[in-house]
């Protein structure tokens, strides 16, 4: 990546204002990619969880329509495109433009949260925070599913797909760390690397449930 400087005061207006560019240039890209493990991931969650459970889907892109086959899925992105192009891919879902460190959601009321390459476009130094909070929305028993960054970036690449984007992550053994320090125990922890058009990428995937309840 060519990141231009480390970034951060600015980096919620990089994310949105770059995804309303490469919107549909990351649908494309996406398609692309080989050996992405999320459909594996996801049927691990979903064999857990019971028809019609309360999901979060945090960055929800362009939606993931499996999740909202059969439950019930409330997806946030910082991009107002993103958000356009998840309501017509999964018109089954609800879908609102906000920023995932800043939701008002009730504590104990969601059985799911899922994060698909989309936290590491949050400061790392929020990201502990984040964790915290979602450990919180779990009700006990509940599941979070995220597919972390898995190296120390913190900086903006200049030109990502066509536009400026803000990437911010740990390394696995970090984010381990931070989310036990939130409260959520581990079932699932594997880096794993897979082939994007530009080459290959590892990324951290986490299922977790409150170790507490």
């Amino acid at each position: 990546m060519r990141y231009r400087r480390d970034v951060v005061e600015d980096a919620r207006q990089i994310v949105a204002a770059g995804y309303d560019v490469i919107a549909q240039e990351y649908l494309d890209w996406s398609a692309r990619v080989q050996g992405d493990p999320r459909s594996r991931f996801l049927e691990l969650l979903l064999a857990r969880l019971s028809p019609g459970s309360e999901i979060l889907d945090l960055g929800c892109g362009a939606g993931t329509a499996r999740l909202a086959e059969r439950h019930r899925v409330f997806g946030v992105d910082l991009s107002a495109k993103q958000v356009e192009l998840a309501r017509l891919a999964v018109p089954g879902a609800r879908f609102a433009q906000a920023d995932m460190t800043d939701l008002d959601v009730r504590p104990g009321s969601l059985d799911a949260v899922t994060a698909f390459y989309s936290i590491l476009h949050v400061p790392r130094a929020e990201q502990p925070a984040l964790f915290a909070r979602i450990a919180g929305w779990l009700r006990p028993g509940g599941l979070f599913l995220a597919a972390l960054g898995a190296s120390g970036s913190n900086g903006v690449d200049a030109d990502w797909l066509g536009a400026p984007m803000f990437f911010s992550s740990h390394p696995p053994a970090d984010n381990r760390v931070l989310l036990r320090a939130a409260g959520l125990r581990l079932l699932v922890d594997e880096p794993v690397t897979m082939r994007e058009p530009e080459g290959p990428a590892t990324f951290h995937w986490v299922l977790a449930t409150p170790a507490d309840r």
